[in-house]
């Protein structure tokens, strides 16, 4: 099997913001309901756009809490947002060996840009798909269907690689092949319980995989 291009989630795969998002929804959600929402609470709405986490909350104040959790968030981004060993070299190797390269997140495009930006990634993706450029998100197959459109890539022949399990999901609802890493916040063997292809315990195993030259 040949892999030609490779679909990347953002938050808690190619760059560690945990506990950017963790701070930024106890930020909103102290100011919403004081001591209600625990850290494991908050843990479990991560994945998911911040319209869908809020509206479970509380669909008549969403919006206030999503602003809130908005400037936060930007306030706070660089000094909270981490590197993940082996991402940077493993993005630049695969770029370099004309592996197609995407981002699929359900971040919001400012935020998204912003933090490939910091990351000093942003030079090796050709597509990046935010929640303001589709109608529903992963799981749904349509932001994966996109990058592969902007890319000219194949299902057969490309990967999505994540930490959550809408990345997983979306992976197989798209027919690509699928890759959940081993430092999710999620845990392993949660992420592990929806059948991804490969767990990458460093993202430098996904050279290996797709048949990419490390020296």
């Amino acid at each position: 099997m040949t892999i030609k291009t490779v679909l990347f989630d953002f938050d808690g795969t190619l760059v560690n913001t945990n506990e950017l998002i963790i701070a930024s929804f106890q930020h909103a959600l102290d100011s919403y309901a004081p001591g209600r929402y625990t850290r494991e609470d908050i843990v479990g709405y991560i994945g998911l756009p911040l319209t869908e986490s809020f509206r479970k909350i509380d669909p008549d104040r969403a919006e206030e809490l999503i602003d809130m959790y908005q400037k936060h968030n930007l306030a706070h981004h660089d000094e909270l947002i981490e590197e993940y060993e082996g991402v940077a070299e493993t993005i630049q190797k695969l770029h370099e060996q004309g592996v197609n390269l995407g981002v699929v997140t359900t971040k919001r495009k400012h935020t998204a840009r912003l933090g490939l930006e910091v990351s000093g990634l942003m030079p090796y993706f050709s597509s990046v798909i935010t929640f303001n450029d589709v109608d529903k998100v992963k799981p749904d197959a349509e932001p994966l269907d996109k990058a592969m459109k902007e890319l000219g890539a194949r299902p057969e022949e490309t990967m999505m690689v994540g930490d959550s399990q809408y990345d997983i999901l979306g992976g197989k609802n798209a027919g690509v092949k699928t890759a959940g890493v081993a430092w999710t916040i999620k845990g392993e063997d949660y992420l592990c319980s929806f059948d991804p292809d490969i767990m990458l315990k460093k993202m430098p195993d996904l050279l290996d995989y797709v048949g990419v030259k490390t020296t």
